[in-house]
């Protein structure tokens, strides 16, 4: 019997650590849009798990959600966004959310179905652009800087800024997400490269026209203003900075046109 009971002792004591390890990992649940963020967070997911955190990560297909349910405390973080995109969501949905490690910078670009080089376009082509706020003045930057519409001055311009349209070029705002789908209806749309790595587009092949690597526009992982100092933040940060996850982007996605913005 005391053989026994010296047995079960020793199994306790042996294993308890171990269930008390596994009953003290946290769930931290991140808010992403699926290409690269996903991708990116699966890289930072046993990261975590060395500190004694368990990324839970959920998927959202548009860029408004995310920010409302990380706001409502739904989720702990989200990954998805620029930071002039955040600023602008904070100001318009009167939010409490800060930024905590730029992680990778998806370069804009132009893509087509139907012409391979902007001398193709001519009076009345259609361009389709993304019609949140900050992506909108962002897409419509590039297409000024390629020269082919002149704006106003200002951070969040529309289509209704334009001064200067030599080309009589006609334009639509869309939902980023359904920019691909659009491609077949008009004659090119500037697409966030993350769409546009889910239809198969590669940025760095297939775009006329595209951001460079020095664009300010990098994503961001976001909490709340509350969390951003947490031990839980802390490591999230750890984690997405890490040799790691530069080491993924830069053989993985450098490929697709996405770049390291750390």
């Amino acid at each position: 019997m005391k053989r026994l009971l010296l047995a079960l002792s020793f199994v306790f004591l042996f294993s308890a650590p171990a269930a008390m390890t596994a009953q003290a990992a946290q769930d931290l649940v991140i808010g992403v849009t699926p290409f690269p963020h996903k991708d990116i967070m699966l890289v930072v997911k046993p990261l975590l798990e060395k500190d004694g955190y368990n990324l839970v990560i959920r998927e959202f297909t548009d860029y408004v959600q995310p920010n409302m349910a990380l706001a409502e405390g739904n989720l702990f973080a989200n990954f998805f966004q620029h930071v002039p995109y955040l600023d602008n969501m904070n100001k318009e949905k009167n939010l409490d959310l800060a930024w905590v490690a730029k992680v990778h910078i998806e370069p804009l670009g132009l893509y087509s179905q139907k012409i391979k080089s902007l001398d193709e376009l001519k009076a009345d082509d259609l361009i389709a652009v993304p019609n949140d706020p900050t992506n909108e003045a962002r897409a419509l930057r590039l297409l000024e800087v390629a020269g082919l519409i002149k704006l106003k001055e200002g951070e969040l311009i529309t289509v209704r800024d334009i001064t200067d349209n030599p080309r009589g070029l006609e334009f639509k705002e869309i939902d980023a997400a359904q920019l691909p789908r659009t491609l077949q209806d008009v004659t090119a749309a500037v697409i966030n490269t993350n769409f546009a790595g889910e239809a198969g587009l590669t940025p760095s092949k297939d775009a006329i026209v595209i951001e460079g690597g020095d664009s300010p526009y990098a994503n961001v992982v976001v909490v709340r203003a509350a969390d951003k100092d947490s031990p839980a933040a802390q490591a999230l940060i750890k984690a997405c900075l890490s040799p790691e996850v530069k080491a993924f982007i830069e053989t993985e996605l450098l490929p697709k046109g996405i770049v390291p913005a750390f």
